[in-house]
């Protein structure tokens, strides 16, 4: 076969493209996926549908992410869960794990994953006791205004803010934290999941709305670097 010598600004040229198109395909792939964790116990797990899209949308623009603009659903218990490194729970009543979700969701925290809870109101005494069967020996603690959460893109100076009154307290971050690492998150008496969401549902202010946007993509942000 004769050897074709191609000129030097044409290999270069052709170097160029390959990388170019090694880097997009690459672009494409590391697109990740975050999802809603269904649970069983009678809690509305589906309370905010326009919550985690609403959240993608404003980290994909402001943040730069590459989030899949829908959430998936998985539940506790599903090995999918290993598929996403950050999920979300809500709701406003009663939530129950078995043994074996128990298991598959400590499983899934200490082996990288990061679990967000949002009060939706209601949902305190019962997800503080199936979190304690999860970790049985760690506990709930609350976050100082100085933890880097709150100062990633957006400093939030007085730690988590105040989406939604429910009860007139404080609204609190709450962590576990596992070998050092955080591996879950717990917005209390702040409520935000409903921040998120179409402002019209909740009749929310595009200011209390940003700010709910903005306190997410901070969680966001830190899961994403840690």
């Amino acid at each position: 076969m004769k050897y074709v010598r191609y000129p030097e600004s044409f290999r270069l040229l052709l170097s160029g493209l390959l990388v170019w198109l090694f880097v997009n395909t690459l672009s494409a792939q590391t697109s990740v996926k975050i999802a809603l964790l269904k649970y069983n116990g009678g809690g509305d797990w589906y309370a905010n549908p326009t919550s985690l899209p609403n959240l993608i949308e404003f980290c994909n623009e402001n943040l730069h992410t590459q989030i899949a603009e829908e959430p998936a659903t998985v539940e506790v218990g599903s090995p999918d869960i290993f598929n996403y490194p950050f999920v979300h729970i809500t709701g406003h009543g009663n939530i129950v794990f078995s043994l074996q979700e128990i298991k598959n969701l400590r499983a899934y925290l200490k082996g990288g994953g990061f679990l967000h809870i949002s009060d939706n109101y209601g949902l305190d005494p019962y997800i503080r006791r199936e979190m304690k069967k999860v970790f049985p020996n760690l506990d709930f603690e609350e976050l100082g205004t100085n933890h880097p959460i709150y100062h990633q893109k957006y400093n939030f100076p007085h730690g988590l803010p105040k989406i939604h009154e429910h009860d007139g307290k404080d609204a609190q971050g709450f962590g576990i934290y596992y070998r050092g690492r955080l591996v879950c998150f717990y917005d209390y008496e702040c409520d935000l999941g409903d921040g998120w969401e179409d402002t019209q549902v909740h009749h929310d202010t595009e200011e209390k709305h940003l700010e709910a946007l903005r306190m997410g993509a901070n969680i966001l942000s830190y899961v994403f670097a840690n």
